[in-house]
């Protein structure tokens, strides 16, 4: 992507737009702990022992079969409105849910395959190709963000810190170095989707708030690599302009 040099761009108003959108990205994540009662920290000591230890393999799996499946698809179904994603990704949770732990771990590849098509599709919609390897690294580089059951203040902005030239070994490497934190987000979703009592209701909340979160960290990643372009701002200085609007009170997530 080239910037065009007949567009203006209000650098202070995008960022603060950015802003907004990364403050509001957990806020479902908040709800679906207090639908669950329960703290983040504590989801996966609910997971029994060998799917815990199996949670970065798994994940890793899971993440490299979303990666040929997503691609691969693009050719046949076109990229979706954000609320379709986020409908059809609630409707599979709800039923991984009902079924307990076995479906919502069967589900779980089927729902990151979705998740990493709703990504593709933001960096589309904001003039990039997901065909490009890339563009390939900066959306699988999303699920390295918190998750939408953490709490932070935009101290989490490596994800967008950084643009690597991308090989493909480098990146099968992304998704080596992004898999064992995505484990623990994913593990927290599989935990909080086989809540006793809640089952169905648990596992639609909660992939709602996931793919409501994605979608809104991928608007940030994809505008910021945009803005950079268009405002001919070095990123990093984004990056940071916009971590201190985040710090101040009115952007903190709630």
């Amino acid at each position: 992507m080239t910037a065009n040099p007949l567009i203006t761009v209000d650098v202070e108003a995008e960022l603060d737009r950015l802003a907004q959108r990364y403050a509001r990205a957990g806020g479902m994540g908040i709800q679906v702990l207090n639908l669950i009662g329960g703290r983040a920290e504590s989801l996966l000591d609910r997971l029994p022992a060998p799917v815990r230890d199996r949670l970065g393999e798994g994940t890793e799996a899971a993440l490299h079969w979303a990666m040929r499946a997503a691609q691969g698809s693009r050719g046949l179904v076109g990229d979706q409105p954000g609320w379709m994603n986020t409908a059809v990704t609630t409707a599979m949770g709800a039923a991984g849910g009902f079924g307990g732990l076995p479906s919502a771990m069967a589900e779980l590849p089927i729902t990151t395959t979705i998740l990493l098509r709703a990504i593709q599709g933001v960096a589309a919609e904001n003039g990039f190709d997901p065909a490009a390897q890339n563009v390939q690294f900066d959306c699988v580089q999303v699920f390295s963000a918190a998750g939408p059951l953490a709490r932070d203040d935009g101290a989490d902005l490596a994800f967008v810190s950084t643009r690597l030239a991308v090989t493909g070994p480098t990146v099968q490497s992304i998704i080596a170095r992004v898999a064992p934190r995505l484990a623990t987000v994913l593990g927290q979703k599989l935990a909080a989707q086989t809540v006793p009592v809640l089952g169905a209701v648990a596992g639609a909340a909660t992939n709602y708030a996931y793919t409501s979160y994605y979608q809104e960290i991928a608007h940030v990643q994809f505008g910021l690599r945009k803005l950079a372009i268009d405002g001919d701002v070095p990123q990093a200085e984004l990056t940071e302009r916009l971590r201190d609007r985040l710090a101040r009170a009115p952007f903190r997530r709630r």
